[in-house]
């Protein structure tokens, strides 16, 4: 007789095991040390913004600078599903290497698609172009593309013409303290309204304005709830196992299948009722740990817990080095106590309404008003202020002086980048231009 084992990741699992898994594997516990950030950057053509991107192009570029997908310095590059270029760091124990390796790596990609004439551009939503899927063959994009069908358009748009910088950081330690993982988790989510204010740079679609000068937030505020709100424990609630709860009771996105079987796209499936139903009734077979794992990869908060916090909330920024702005802010306000101290009595003044983020007023102010909305605007200058003075103590003099001049050029005039390009752009000198028939109407 031939005995055979199976795999625990391969295993049919109950809720115990995943809520264990998603308590240990989703906010480690540590004292803080680490920083890193995911570039989402829209590929242009030289010659005309609004022509589509070539897929085998781009992806022979590409594979032509980064062989395996890694470049030089160690940053990950891959594809969007709308031809969209992300770069991910490694982990850098400073703000100062972090910029370094992923600087120079970035230099590298931008050299390679222009020799194929294509080049990076920041916007959180493309301006030009509708929302296409070049990577059609893949069946994670597909089965993202019909979970989102189901309710709105908005999804396409996510997937197919929106770009970001995402900062990560690490969770956090067990204590109250400046560096513990709950208070840590609280100022995220009080940043990240500011944030969206603050580097908002997606306020036009097909060469008009959207009415949001965060069009890429209005579109996530839109998304299903069950993936895209953020869980709000309440008070003594341990934070990992409020987490844990929230992945359980989300949707299922789709089942993988093997080999070339089509994958299973179940309706309003939820992971718990998977477990307890062992898929008898749903998609033919009980889920394993190996499917919990890829589940927790479909939620898309605006902080994720990977192990680490994943800021997600911010626009791509304009500009070679735009995106450092936003990364040294973040990075200096969860590094430095004082800083941090400074950040938290600045966002304490804002009314926040109740309900979880994105959808709550406050985050709806920020996508659609930017750095028009006084009360952001000064809780905005107050942690620039607070980062600036942090980049200092940190030894990064570079940095604090693209904080500084970014504060003087936008935040100081209740301005954001968004507002740069609403000028620059001829139909925001005529925003009632009727819209061509069948563009989407934005959300009021």
């Amino acid at each position: 007789m031939v005995h055979t084992t199976v795999s625990p990741a391969h295993a049919p699992v109950d809720v115990a095991a995943c809520l264990r898994h998603a308590r240990s594997a989703c906010l480690r516990s540590g004292p803080p040390r680490l920083v890193g950030v995911e570039l989402e950057w829209l590929v242009q053509d030289h010659r005309d913004p609004a022509l589509p991107v070539d897929e085998a192009r781009l992806a022979g570029a590409l594979e032509a600078c980064a062989p395996g997908l890694r470049l030089p310095l160690g940053t990950a590059v891959s594809r969007e599903p709308g031809g969209q270029v992300e770069l991910s760091s490694q982990p850098a124990d400073s703000l100062t290497a972090c910029v370094r390796n992923v600087r120079e790596d970035l230099r590298t990609v931008r050299a390679a698609l222009a020799s194929v004439g294509y080049r990076t551009a920041g916007y959180g939503v493309d301006p030009w172009r509708e929302p296409a899927r070049t990577l059609v063959h893949l069946p994670r994009y597909t089965a993202m593309e019909r979970l989102f069908d189901r309710c709105h358009p908005w999804g396409r748009f996510m997937m197919g013409a929106s770009a970001s910088v995402q900062v990560c950081v690490d969770a956090g330690t067990e204590d109250p303290g400046p560096f513990g993982r709950r208070r840590r988790w609280r100022l995220a989510h009080l940043l990240g309204p500011v944030l969206v204010a603050a580097f908002a740079n997606s306020p036009m679609f097909e060469g008009r304005p959207t009415g949001w000068r965060s069009t890429r937030q209005a579109i996530w505020a839109r998304l299903d709830p069950g993936r895209t709100l953020a869980p709000l424990p309440g008070p003594g609630t341990d934070l990992r196992d409020a987490w844990a709860r929230y992945a359980l009771d989300a949707s299922v996105m789709c089942v993988r299948a093997h080999d070339e079987d089509p994958w299973v796209m179940p309706v309003d499936l939820t992971f718990r009722r998977w477990i307890e139903d062992a898929g008898r009734d749903t998609v033919g077979r009980p889920p394993t740990l190996e499917d919990f794992e890829y589940h927790l990869g479909t939620l898309f908060p605006p902080v994720r817990p990977q192990g680490y916090l994943e800021l997600r909330m911010i626009d791509a920024q304009p500009g070679d080095d735009g995106w450092l702005v936003p990364l040294a802010v973040v990075a200096a306000l969860f590094e430095d106590p004082v800083a941090g101290r400074a950040a938290e009595r600045a966002l304490a003044l804002l009314d926040a309404p109740p309900g979880p983020p994105p959808r709550n007023g406050l985050w709806r102010r920020a996508a659609r008003r930017g750095m028009a909305d006084r009360p952001l605007r000064h809780a905005a200058q107050s942690c620039l202020i607070a980062a600036s003075a942090a980049l200092g103590r940190l030894g990064a003099p570079e940095l604090r002086h693209l904080v500084d001049e970014f504060a003087d050029r936008y935040v100081a005039r209740g301005r954001c980048p968004a507002d740069d390009l609403l000028d620059a752009s001829e139909p925001a000198r005529a925003r009632h231009t009727p819209r061509p028939e069948g563009a989407p109407t934005w959300p009021a």
